[in-house]
């Protein structure tokens, strides 16, 4: 008997032709469910998910990034430009590491996320902060955020590209580089939640 010609050819999409989504391994049981590593040919939804509540877990991690790259001062809107940014880091990132760049991401993304942090509560008049656990779909948006804005703080008045800059911080985020944005700002959350214990 013969495998079905459509899930064989869904199984050779790749992430921009060359990335395999299939070989990642996703290590934080927390992130796993939060983590879409489906095949697809090109990360763009196209917003789909934007109506149904926790649908951008369904959104491709590498689409997530793509929009967060996009939704930055210059790039704000052009997913074309912010798709060739994320491309063309991806490329650098094989470069350097000679390993799946999206299996760089994750473990970048598995370190950037915070565990715990704090928020505000007020009672009687009087507001002070209280530790409390992240959601794993909030601890994903959260690294996100911090590998995007340490990719724009690295490219901040720099003549290196922004390829080149975010390429760098998911490298050393997922090393655990403490040097980087995104692992350093999640220590600090983490620090301070544990200070409002």
């Amino acid at each position: 008997m013969e495998g079905n010609p459509y899930l064989d050819r869904l199984y050779e999409m790749k992430v921009f032709g060359k990335w395999d989504p299939t070989e990642v391994e996703v290590r934080d049981p927390g992130l796993k469910d939060y983590i879409c590593l489906k095949p697809m040919y090109l990360p763009h939804t196209g917003g789909r998910h934007a109506k149904k509540r926790f649908a951008k877990a369904e959104v491709p991690i590498v689409e997530r990034l793509i929009n967060r790259v996009m939704r930055t001062e210059k790039n704000t809107g052009k997913k074309h430009l912010a798709y060739n940014i994320v491309k063309r880091a991806f490329d650098i990132i094989h470069e350097r590491t000679g390993e799946n760049p999206i299996q760089v991401l994750v473990q970048a993304l598995e370190n950037a996320a915070p565990r715990e942090e704090t928020t505000t509560i007020i009672y009687g008049g009087i507001s002070y902060h209280e530790a409390v656990d992240s959601s794993p779909q909030r601890r994903l948006d959260i690294a996100l955020r911090l590998i995007t804005e340490g990719a724009q703080q690295r490219a901040f008045r720099n003549p290196k590209p922004i390829e080149e800059c975010l390429a760098e911080e998911i490298i050393a985020a997922a090393r655990y580089d403490t040097e980087c944005h995104s692992i350093r700002r999640k220590e600090e959350i983490e620090r301070i939640a544990e200070a409002a214990r």
